[in-house]
């Protein structure tokens, strides 16, 4: 009887430090990590000619201490500068893990009620998928989960992407990146 509760014991020691060593993981059912963005998930306009669905994102192993999550996406090479924000979404629930397809579409009602899509570079709430101009190499898209010690803020839709940032980054427990590329 003893040998068994040692190996109980012992292989529940395995499965937590194997979980532990996993870490904070973000994870896609239609992206992969420098994969092509999809067509689906591309912008439709400016001479795009995608979906602009937002991609379907789960997360887990978030760290001890995580009260809330946000969503960014980010493309560091457009020739703006300073980037270009996709998508900002913030005050997501601990208790939420995954966002589904098209839950950047704030008219669909698939976002947690109390999480918020700012605006992005667009001039538009939501997600604005990926158009970069035509020609140009490849782009990177960074989908980025932040693990938060904080529940929430009181934001309001105006706020702008940089203001979001810094407390992003003021309250960031730990965040994981997926990057993916498109160009057309």
């Amino acid at each position: 009887m003893r040998r068994i509760g040692v190996f109980i014991i012992t292989a529940l020691l395995f499965l937590v430090s194997n979980a532990a060593a996993e870490g904070f993981r973000l994870t896609s059912s239609s992206l992969q990590e420098n994969g092509t963005l999809p067509i689906r998930h591309v912008f439709n306009g400016l001479g795009c000619t995608g979906e602009n669905l937002s991609p379907q994102l789960s997360w887990q192993g978030e760290p001890a201490g995580t009260k809330s999550f946000a969503i960014t996406v980010f493309d560091p090479d457009a020739g703006t500068g300073k980037g270009w924000w996709h998508w900002l979404v913030v005050n997501i629930p601990a208790g939420i893990h995954s966002l589904p397809e098209n839950s950047g579409n704030p008219q669909n009602g698939l976002m947690p009620p109390d999480a918020l899509q700012a605006w992005n570079d667009f001039g538009s709430r939501g997600y604005g998928g990926a158009c970069p101009p035509a020609g140009s190499p490849s782009h990177r898209y960074q989908f980025t989960v932040w693990a938060l010690d904080v529940e929430g803020w009181p934001y309001t839709a105006d706020l702008t992407s940089a203001m979001i940032l810094v407390n992003l980054q003021r309250h960031m427990l730990e965040k994981d990146v997926l990057t993916v590329i498109y160009g057309r």
